[in-house]
């Protein structure tokens, strides 16, 4: 969740009543009537009737309380999940992304080139591993040509489909005369899973900015969002006078597929999402590189620990380099590095790279090198 709603502060309806308040109040509750309906003072015991019935009935009414407070926090945003958030969500004209298929394009090739067209009927299919992508409309080879491209979408919806590098499906399933073989010549792009409440929470945060029509920053970021939920961080420039430039990051890190820029830009060029005017052109950000170099040591007192501090050592490491290359225009910060790596209990560290780094406002830090070593322990 993105820190704008994450640091919101917490909202309790109750006032933040506990089980405990909740059995004061009803002691003090039933001593007050009993002293007001009989003029005694009454002692309550926990093990004994009375007691055990206020207990009882202290548990039935705090559980009708925590089942207010939900309801209540189930209005705002930081707080609504599942039909909650998309009842939410709709208030602002907004509704939940179904999942994606990925697509690619393949290129059907023939042994040598023929004096008529060779067609490649639409739903041809190609496998890879236990994936069916089929060919989105009819295609020809025309004549005196060996191959086509086509465009090819997943036939199973998620991020399953996705990642598969140039030439890694081969197989065709479905007979094609002529045809000799079948290869991706771009990777496999665009399968999403169901919209998860994190990323319809975000959209629902910046929906206000799409209603502006004078395309504010804030409206482009969320129609680019809407794109595809697999985006992760955005940075967007005007060069000059009606030039958008907006750079994109996806979720995982990686930098944007060329199918996924231009399916982008055309999606965002249309004319109910961008002013007439704006000329808009969705880019990968550019890299800066750098390199992990460090020795670290742990405490002889840790000596019990220390195979269990390496392994999370390790973690932060990677981690580290999660956060480092998942945000477009965050410098290279050696800094962060050695506090990540010593919170995971290392007692001291030794860093040759990276250096801090300035990396521009449309640049994002790419890792070359690691090299990690474990120094061994050493005294307190």
């Amino acid at each position: 969740m993105i820190a704008a709603i994450e640091n919101l502060p917490e909202v309790s309806f109750i006032d933040g009543m506990s089980l405990d308040n909740m059995k004061a109040n009803l002691t003090t509750w039933y001593k007050d009537r009993y002293r007001e309906l009989t003029g005694k003072e009454i002692m309550i015991k926990q093990g004994e009737r009375t007691g055990l019935m206020i207990n009882a009935c202290a548990v039935q009414l705090y559980q009708l309380a925590l089942y207010v407070n939900r309801g209540g926090q189930l209005n705002l945003l930081k707080y609504a999940y599942d039909e909650y958030l998309d009842n939410m969500a709709a208030l602002k004209g907004v509704t939940r992304k179904p999942a994606t298929a990925a697509t690619v394009t393949m290129r059907f090739s023939i042994g040598e080139a023929l004096g008529s067209a060779v067609g490649i009927p639409a739903g041809t299919r190609v496998k890879v591993d236990e994936l069916y992508f089929a060919s989105d409309s009819y295609q020809e080879i025309t004549a005196g040509n060996l191959y086509v491209d086509v465009p090819c979408t997943c036939q199973t919806v998620g991020e399953d489909g996705n990642g598969y590098g140039v030439g890694e499906i081969t197989t065709l399933t479905d007979s094609v005369p002529y045809i000799s073989s079948v290869s991706n010549v771009t990777e496999s792009s665009g399968g999403a899973d169901i919209e998860d409440d994190e990323d319809l929470a975000e959209r629902v945060y910046y929906a206000p900015g799409s209603y502006s029509t004078a395309g504010s920053i804030e409206s482009y970021e969320y129609h680019v969002r809407a794109y595809s939920p697999d985006v992760g961080s955005i940075v967007i420039k005007t060069p000059s006078a009606c030039n958008v430039d907006i750079y994109v990051l996806m979720e995982d890190g990686s930098l944007p597929t060329n199918e996924f820029k231009s399916g982008c830009q055309a999606y965002l060029s249309s004319e109910d999402k961008r002013p007439l005017t704006d000329n808009v052109t969705v880019k990968s950000p550019t890299t800066t590189s750098f390199n992990i170099d460090l020795t670290y040591y742990i405490a002889q007192s840790d000596s019990s620990q220390a195979t269990i501090i390496q392994s999370e050592v390790a973690q932060a490491i990677n981690d580290y380099v999660a956060w480092q290359t998942g945000t477009i225009g965050l410098d290279i910060n050696p800094s962060e590095l050695v506090r990540r790596v010593m919170d995971a209990g290392a007692k001291r560290v030794v860093i040759t790279y990276p250096v801090h780094t300035a990396v521009g406002d449309t640049a994002v830090a790419r890792l070359g090198t690691k090299t990690v070593n474990y120094g061994g322990l050493e005294s307190d």
